[in-house]
C-alpha cells in the first residue's frame, strides 16, 4: 500500500516545484525548429491512401481547422518546455473542438472531454496549452481583437485554476464522482445569452438518438436494413464505392466474415457481462466505412448497425487506434494494445464513459476501440458564438479539464498549489497562446504553399463527392 501524505506535505511538493519549473516558463511556446510538412507526412503514415488528401482538404479550410488536425505539431513543440513534473494519462487533443455533451448510462446529459485518440501519460500543462492555444486560434479565425480573445484564453486558465483549488479539498471518493452536468452549467451561467446557448444544446442533444439516425443512414431492403453509400463519408468498405485500395479492400468471403466475427468476439471480452447481454439482445444488420473528424481522417473507422427484436437501432463505431502523438514525444509505460490505451484513458478521465466502450484487433492487426457512434452528443458550433457565449464555453471547458486532470492524477492539491492564487500563471498561458497562433499561421501557410504546389495532395469532401456522381 502507497503511504499517505499530509495535505501540507503535498501542498509543500507543490510549491517546491516552481523552483525547476517557473510559471513564467509556460510562456514558451517550445522547439519549432521542424518541418510542419514531413511531421504531418510521417502521422499520416499508414492510414487509408486514398483518404489522406481528404484530411488535408479538411485541414486546409482555415488555420483553425489546420490546428485541429495537426496535434502532433504542438506535441514535437511541447517536448522541450518546461513543466511540473506531474504525469498521468492526459486527452492529449483537449482543443475546444473536443469537449461536448453526451448522455452517461443512466441518461443524464453531461459535459466533458469527448475526444480521447491522443490520450496518453504526459504533463498535465500541454492539456491546458492545446486548450489555450485552441482559443486563440478560435478568436483570430472569427475576426476577435486581441483584448477579447486574451479574456477568453485566461478565462478558461482561472477557471481551470479556481476549479484544481476546489478539488484540492474534495475527498477521493467526492472527486471520483463529480460530474459537470447541464443543470449545473445553467445554474453558473452568469448571462441570458448563454443560457439560452445551454437550453438549444441540451434540446438539440435530445433528439441525437440511434433512433433519429436509422432513417438518415440506413433504409430497409427485404427487411433487412442497409447503410446507405454516401462516398467519401459513409462507404462499403468491399462495394463499388469503396475508397480503399486493392491491398485493403474487403472482399465479401466467408473468410472475412469469420475475422470480423472473432475481432467483435474479443472487443465483447472487454466488456462487463451485463453489456455483453445487453448487446446479446441485437442482431447486426450492416457493416460500412465511415470517414470522421479533421486529424482522424484515413484511418480505419466503421459503422456497425443493429437491430433489436422491436426494431430499434444501436449504431457502434468502431475506430481504428494508432500510437499517441505525447507517447511519441513523452516517454512513459502504458499499453501495448492502442485501443486498450484510449479506452483506459477515458475511462480514467471522463466523469462517466459509454456503455459500450470496449477494444478489440482488427483481421488486419489493427488495434481498435469501440464506442456508440451518437447517443445524445452534441458538440460546440464555436464559429457561431457571440464573444459573451464564447468566453463563457472557455470558463466550461476549463472547469471540464479540471475536473478530468483531478480525478485521473490524484494530484489536486499539488497542482492547485503550484498555479498559486495570482495572475502569474494565467498570464503566462495566454502569452503561450498567443505565441502558439502565431506558430500556428506559420505552419499554416507552409502546408498551403505544400498543397498549392503538389507536393501534399489536398482535395475537399466536394471534390472527392463528385467523383461518385453520374
Amino acid at each position: 500500500m502507497a503511504e499517505i501524505q499530509s495535505l501540507e506535505t503535498r501542498q509543500a511538493i507543490g510549491r517546491a516545484a516552481r523552483e525547476h519549473a517557473k510559471r513564467s516558463l509556460h510562456a514558451e511556446v517550445g522547439n519549432v525548429d521542424r518541418d510542419p510538412v514531413e511531421l504531418l507526412r510521417q502521422n499520416s503514415a499508414g492510414r487509408v491512401e486514398a483518404l489522406v488528401p481528404l484530411r488535408y482538404g479538411r485541414m486546409s479550410v482555415s488555420p483553425f481547422t489546420f490546428f485541429r488536425g495537426s496535434a502532433i505539431l504542438q506535441a514535437h513543440d511541447l517536448a522541450d518546455t518546461a513543466n511540473m513534473g506531474v504525469a498521468f494519462p492526459i486527452c492529449g487533443d483537449a482543443h475546444l473542438m473536443n469537449f461536448g455533451g453526451f448522455a452517461t448510462p443512466e441518461r443524464q446529459l453531461v459535459f466533458d472531454l469527448n475526444d480521447f485518440d491522443e490520450v496518453a501519460t504526459g504533463p498535465w500543462e500541454w492539456d491546458l496549452k492545446r486548450l489555450t492555444a485552441s482559443l486563440a486560434i478560435a478568436g483570430q479565425h472569427m475576426g476577435v481583437g486581441r483584448g477579447p480573445t486574451g479574456e477568453f484564453v485566461a478565462t478558461a486558465v482561472h477557471e481551470y485554476c479556481d476549479r484544481m483549488r476546489e478539488y484540492a479539498g474534495y475527498s477521493t471518493l467526492d472527486l471520483w464522482h463529480e460530474i459537470v452536468t447541464f443543470e449545473r452549467m445553467l445554474e453558473t451561467s452568469d448571462n441570458d445569452e448563454g443560457r439560452r446557448t445551454l437550453l438549444k444544446a441540451k434540446e438539440k442533444a435530445a433528439g441525437r438518438t440511434n433512433e433519429s439516425m436509422l432513417a438518415k443512414m440506413a433504409s430497409q431492403q427485404d427487411g433487412h436494413w442497409v447503410l446507405q453509400d454516401s462516398p467519401p463519408a459513409l462507404f462499403h468498405p468491399g462495394g463499388p464505392n469503396t475508397l480503399l485500395g486493392k491491398d485493403e479492400a474487403w472482399s465479401n468471403t466467408q473468410a472475412w466474415e469469420n475475422k470480423l466475427a472473432a475481432a467483435f468476439d474479443a472487443y465483447l471480452d472487454t466488456l462487463a457481462p451485463e453489456r455483453r447481454a445487453l448487446i446479446g439482445q441485437f442482431a447486426l444488420q450492416d457493416v460500412a466505412f465511415k470517414v470522421v473528424g479533421v486529424g482522424s481522417v484515413g484511418t480505419f473507422c466503421l459503422v456497425m448497425l443493429f437491430i433489436d427484436s422491436h426494431g430499434r437501432p444501436l449504431f457502434l463505431q468502431v475506430k481504428e487506434a494508432r500510437e499517441s502523438v505525447i507517447a511519441r514525444y513523452f516517454t512513459a509505460d502504458g499499453p501495448a494494445h492502442q485501443g486498450q490505451r484510449v479506452v483506459a484513458g477515458q475511462r480514467l478521465l471522463q466523469a462517466a464513459s459509454d456503455a459500450f466502450l470496449g477494444w478489440t484487433t482488427g483481421p488486419a492487426k489493427r488495434n481498435f476501440y469501440v464506442r456508440q457512434l451518437r447517443d445524445m452528443k452534441v458538440s460546440a458550433e464555436v464559429e457561431r458564438m457571440s464573444n459573451t457565449v464564447l468566453q463563457g464555453y472557455a470558463r466550461i471547458c476549463g472547469w471540464a479539464l479540471a475536473r478530468a486532470h483531478a480525478k485521473a492524477s490524484g494530484k489536486a492539491v499539488e497542482i492547485a498549489a503550484y498555479v498559486g492564487n495570482g495572475d502569474r500563471f494565467a498570464e503566462a498561458l495566454t502569452e503561450y497562446a498567443f505565441a502558439c497562433a502565431t506558430q500556428n499561421e506559420k505552419d499554416y501557410e507552409t502546408f498551403i504553399r505544400a498543397c498549392r504546389s503538389g507536393k501534399l495532395e489536398a482535395r475537399s469532401d466536394e471534390d472527392m463527392a463528385a467523383d461518385f456522381r453520374v
